[in-house]
């Protein structure tokens, strides 16, 4: 009894999308909703907000990017992929069923909270700085006009952080020919623990230490690593939050 309702919601559910431009679901939106653990699987795999996507609502409709990140913040729905080519990204909303384990909603509230936040950010100025690297070089607003900025956000004890650093790397190698490109991370660690860190674990970009007041006042970062692309006006072009969407993010505004 229960799987034929199950079957009967889907249907209900996917019956709007025989009309629309947009494929169905890759997931039944039911099914998905099971376990915690099915739910995060799929959405680590699947739902990359900080990616240019279509958002669509429970209509199928198009809604701006703003108003579903909004919903996925502050409403009690999930995101789900449609079928789609690779790299190419719509993402319908669907009611979270009543009897749903409450950590899914929980967990996609605060997902949709942070994408929120950093799309926000995007267009917006990034806040005025003056640092100075481990090599003693100042880095300043000024010095960096015209030019596009890769920052890292980052601490030592972070793991996420640290396991991408092989990725990192190799992106500052692909773009080594391009001078109107800088990589700069921000660190919350002292100079001299950053020293011995980096010595067992390299980093190539340009380090700035005892960034912690800053990131978090200026920068308000609750989550890490964050990158930041900055455009050549000094504006915030994206906001990510983890390596893969950065190396799409950089190729699509290096080419701008």
């Amino acid at each position: 009894m229960q799987k034929a309702i199950n079957i009967l919601l889907f249907l209900i559910f996917t019956s709007g999308f025989a009309q629309t431009k947009f494929g169905k679901p890759e997931v039944n939106p039911i099914q998905i909703q099971k376990t915690f653990s099915e739910w995060s699987a799929y959405q680590s795999k699947n739902i990359m907000l900080s990616r240019d996507f279509t958002p669509l609502g429970l209509a199928s409709e198009e809604i701006s990017e703003e108003a579903f990140l909004d919903k996925l913040a502050n409403g009690n729905f999930i995101p789900v992929r449609l079928k789609s080519e690779n790299g190419v990204y719509v993402y319908k909303l669907f009611k979270i069923l009543p009897k749903t384990d409450t950590s899914i909603k929980a967990t996609i509230n605060q997902i949709g909270f942070d994408a929120y936040k950093n799309f926000k950010m995007e267009g917006t100025a990034f806040p005025s700085f003056s640092f100075k690297d481990l090599d003693g070089n100042p880095v300043t607003n000024e010095s960096m006009k015209g030019k596009i900025i890769v920052i890292k956000c980052w601490y030592i004890h972070c793991t996420p952080c640290i396991r991408e650093f092989p990725q990192v790397n190799k992106l500052t190698e692909e773009y080594k020919d391009r001078k109107d490109i800088v990589f700069m991370s921000l660190a919350e660690d002292s100079a001299e623990q950053l020293k011995t860190f980096l010595v067992r674990k390299p980093l190539s970009y340009s380090v700035i230490p005892d960034m912690k007041i800053y990131m978090n006042e200026a920068l308000q970062l609750n989550s890490f690593p964050t990158h930041f692309i900055l455009n050549k006006e000094g504006l915030i072009s994206k906001v990510l939050p983890n390596f893969e969407s950065l190396e799409v993010a950089l190729a699509k505004e290096s080419k701008l």
